[in-house]
Formats: structure tokens, C-alpha cells, sequence
């Protein structure tokens, strides 16, 4: 056959998906894979090449990368597929869906010390990076709203966080016009800090935003001496600027592992709070939530008001249409679960998190940055000259090939000449997961601690995570 031939026999395999004999049930053999077929198929048939696909993803459970929920009880899944058609918006044809997701805001108010839950005010989104717009946006009517009723200008708003603060924020402060402010991380000072916060804000500030549970190393921001500071400043000169916490992960952490410490509606300075549900609140993607401590706390502007059951419901959200079942099974997970259940669980995962920190830790060619304490995430660094042959994307390209996935990617700006790795542990990373992944790992950094010269980077076409 020639090459012409040859190739043009690959381009038509490429633009064609084959269908297995077996399974086809009307004598197909082949179908358009970027267009939509002139008839079609049997469900079983469809349903095979779909999951034949899907063979090649990833396995979910060795996703070592992912802050976001791969597992839920079979009872879970029913449920799930049972609510799989409601619409959260659609109020009114799905009140009692309605009634529930108010439920849980008022549960998450009460878990997070609001003076009154029942006076608090909140919605469900697609997940945290929805929560974070509206948390943002609340802080800038409230900002204008106060600069109007003053006489002064609303021409250049500002929003404080660190270097080291998830990228929602960045586009944020692009899509809603509000300058951003970073306070950057540094070795020693790896969060936001209050004297960072205070060298950063102005009159034009809208809101300072401390995470719990940095993405990069899992370490809580301090939110109690961030608003201790902004209250002093308060003090002195008048200004007050409110605090949103994003609480993406650690809003179902502190409150089971932690809770003695105050970083939340305890702080009168906390205005809102989010979280994701589908992280450690145990549900599928995708869910998050945000609530306010009040309702004064958020404009009626923003407030659409919903009939529903012979009454009227308070809702705003950037979506639309969205699904209802992920609301459905934050409650499940809240019946099932209750403080003991949630406690357990996350302590469970803290305790693989230590396990694994402390022997990789124990390895001479590795540092620790953190060891699981606060979020159950640990990360590392490769000690300055520790190896000439290997870096961290080779031993996170080795991990891959067992089907580990271990991000290694740069700190924040700054800092960004440190290449960490770090593992989540979420609830189905067993301890015997763990010691699998810990034979894994120990094999892979003996391979390249043997190998006579540099690792060949060839074999690793591209770094397999980008933060």
C-alpha cells in the first residue's frame, strides 16, 4: 500500500469511531467520531462506545491531585440518579428540593457559629468558584452602596488576598472590574498575614479574602489575627472592611478537626463564608455553597424573591438551570454523617495524611512544607542539591505510569523558583491505599536515585499537572 494510501486509510480511522461486532445490534461497523450520525444507534451500542472510551481516564480513587469527591455510598448513587432531573432553579416546581437546600444553609450557618443561623442567608452554586464570585460581588454593592451615601467616588475598587489564593479570585477581580491586591507569600511567611493585609488596603478596599486550606500546601490562612488587625485599624481611623472567608476545603475540616479555633462567624467581621460541598463535604461534583451571617449583610438589589409553597423564598445565584441532586445529597450526607460521622471520616483522612507525610518526610532527599495538620494535605519539596539527575516531574511521571497522580508544580510568584509535589487525601484514599501508594513511591525514587545519568525527559512528553 503507498503512503498516500496508508495515510489517508488513518485519517478516515481517526474521523471514525469503530464499533465492536459484538455489540452491534443493526450491523454498524463504524460511526462519524465529529459528527452527528445519520441514524441512530441502539442504546446498547451507544452506551458500549461511550464506555469503552472512558476506559482510558484516569482511575478517580488514585487521583492524588484532586481536592474534589470521587466517592459515594451506593444509597448515595440511588439517590442521585433519582434527582438526576430536578432543576434548582425551578422553585416552584420543585419546593420541597427548595425547602431542603434551605435547610442546609441554615445547618452550615449553625455549624460556622452564626449569632442567629436562622437569620442568615445563603444559596447553593455549581461550586466554590460560583461561591466566590457572589461572595465578591456582595462586598462590592456594599462597598459602592457606602461610598454613594457618602458623596465619594466608586471609580476604583480594590480586593486583598494573597499570592498564594486560588485563581477564582484573579478572575474576579477580572470579570467584575476590581483591582487586585496581592499580598505575596514568602518562605517564612507562606499565607496571608495581617501585617501583609495592612500594607495592602485603603478606603477603596472592598473586602480582604483569608483562605482555609491554601491550594498549594493546605495550610489555613489566620483569620482570627487578620480580623483582629482590620478591627484595630477600625479603630483608628474609622475604616471598616469586611472579611469573606473562602472556606472551599477547609469549611468542612476545621469545624470536625479543629474546632477550637476561630476563623468563623465568631469574628463579627466575618460577613460570608464558602465551601464546596463536592470537596470535603462528601458529595459528587458539583456543589458549592456560600452564606452570609445575615441578611442585611447581602443588598435586596441582589435578592430575587421566589414563591413557593404559598410563600416567598430569598435566592440569587449566577447560573440558571442546575442541578438539583447535588443539594439533595449534601443533606443525605448531613442525616447520615451527622458530627460524629463527619468527624470520623475527616480524622481518618488526616491520619493517612500524617502517615504518608511522616515517611516521606523521613527520606533525606525530601523537606516537608506541610504534614497534614490543618487540611489533610501534606506537600514537599526536593532539598536544594539533593539530585542532579532527577526532578520532582520525573518522579511525578513515574507515579503515573502505576496510575498515581501527584501534581509538582511551582509555588506562587515570589517563590516560583520551588517546585513542590502534594497529596490530597480524600475519604476513599484508605490506609491501604496509602501503603500501596507509599511501596509506589519508595520504588520509583529508589529507580531514579539508581540511575547512572539524568533522567531521559523524553520519555515525558509534558509535566502532567499544571497548577
Amino acid at each position: 500500500m503507498s503512503k498516500w494510501r496508508k495515510h489517508r486509510q488513518h485519517q478516515v480511522m481517526r474521523n471514525e469511531i469503530s464499533i465492536n461486532p459484538l455489540f452491534s445490534r443493526n450491523g454498524e461497523d463504524a460511526v462519524p467520531r465529529f459528527q452527528l450520525p445519520p441514524h441512530g444507534l441502539l442504546p446498547e451500542t451507544a452506551y458500549q462506545i461511550v464506555h469503552d472510551e472512558l476506559a482510558l481516564d484516569g482511575n478517580a480513587r488514585l487521583n492524588l491531585a484532586t481536592f474534589v469527591g470521587t466517592w459515594m455510598e451506593p444509597q448515595a448513587q440511588m439517590l442521585y440518579a433519582e434527582a438526576a432531573d430536578k432543576n434548582m432553579i425551578d422553585k416552584d416546581e420543585y419546593p420541597q428540593t427548595a425547602a431542603i437546600e434551605d435547610r442546609c444553609i441554615h445547618i452550615m450557618a449553625d455549624l460556622w457559629h452564626a449569632p442567629n443561623p436562622h437569620d442568615s442567608i445563603g444559596v447553593s452554586t455549581t461550586g466554590s468558584s460560583e461561591a466566590c464570585m457572589l461572595g465578591g460581588l456582595v462586598l462590592k454593592r456594599r462597598w459602592q452602596q457606602a461610598r454613594k451615601q457618602q458623596g465619594l467616588s466608586i471609580d476604583r475598587p480594590n480586593i486583598v488576598f494573597s499570592s498564594a489564593v486560588q485563581v477564582v479570585w484573579e478572575k474576579f477581580a477580572n470579570y467584575f472590574e476590581v483591582e487586585p491586591r496581592y499580598v505575596n507569600v514568602t518562605p517564612d511567611k507562606p499565607h496571608l498575614t495581617p501585617e501583609g493585609v495592612l500594607e495592602a488596603v485603603d478606603e477603596n478596599t472592598i473586602g480582604v479574602v483569608p483562605v482555609l486550606g491554601v491550594t498549594y500546601t493546605g495550610v489555613y490562612e489566620p483569620v482570627a489575627a487578620i480580623a483582629k488587625a482590620l478591627d484595630e485599624l477600625e479603630n483608628r481611623t474609622g475604616l471598616n472592611i469586611p472579611i469573606h472567608v473562602d472556606a472551599a476545603s477547609g469549611g468542612f475540616i476545621a469545624p470536625f478537626l479543629q474546632p477550637e479555633l476561630v476563623w468563623d462567624f465568631r469574628l463579627p467581621r466575618i460577613h460570608s463564608i464558602n465551601t464546596s460541598g463536592h470537596k470535603y463535604g462528601l458529595v459528587f461534583p458539583g456543589l458549592g455553597w456560600v452564606v452570609w451571617r445575615q441578611k442585611e449583610n447581602v443588598p435586596e438589589e441582589l435578592i430575587f424573591e421566589v414563591s413557593y409553597l404559598g410563600g416567598n423564598m430569598p435566592t440569587f445565584a449566577l447560573n440558571f438551570s442546575r442541578p438539583g441532586a447535588q443539594v439533595l445529597l449534601q443533606y443525605y450526607n448531613f442525616l447520615r454523617l451527622g458530627k460524629q460521622g463527619y468527624y470520623t471520616v475527616q480524622k481518618t483522612c488526616q491520619d493517612v495524611a500524617h502517615f504518608l507525610a511522616h515517611n516521606i518526610g523521613a527520606m533525606e532527599m525530601f523537606e516537608l512544607l506541610t504534614d497534614g495538620s490543618d487540611l489533610p494535605v501534606f506537600a514537599w519539596r526536593l532539598k536544594p542539591g539533593a539530585s542532579d539527575k532527577w526532578d520532582l516531574h520525573d518522579l511525578s511521571h513515574l507515579l503515573r505510569e502505576r496510575g498515581w497522580q501527584v501534581p509538582a508544580y511551582p509555588l506562587p510568584p515570589v517563590m516560583d523558583d520551588i517546585t513542590i509535589m502534594r497529596v490530597v487525601v480524600r475519604n476513599s484514599f484508605s490506609m491501604d491505599l496509602a501503603h500501596l501508594f507509599l511501596d509506589d513511591f519508595t520504588r520509583s525514587v529508589a529507580y531514579l536515585e539508581s540511575l547512572q545519568g539524568p533522567f531521559p525527559h523524553a520519555v515525558r512528553a509534558a509535566k502532567p499537572f499544571h497548577h
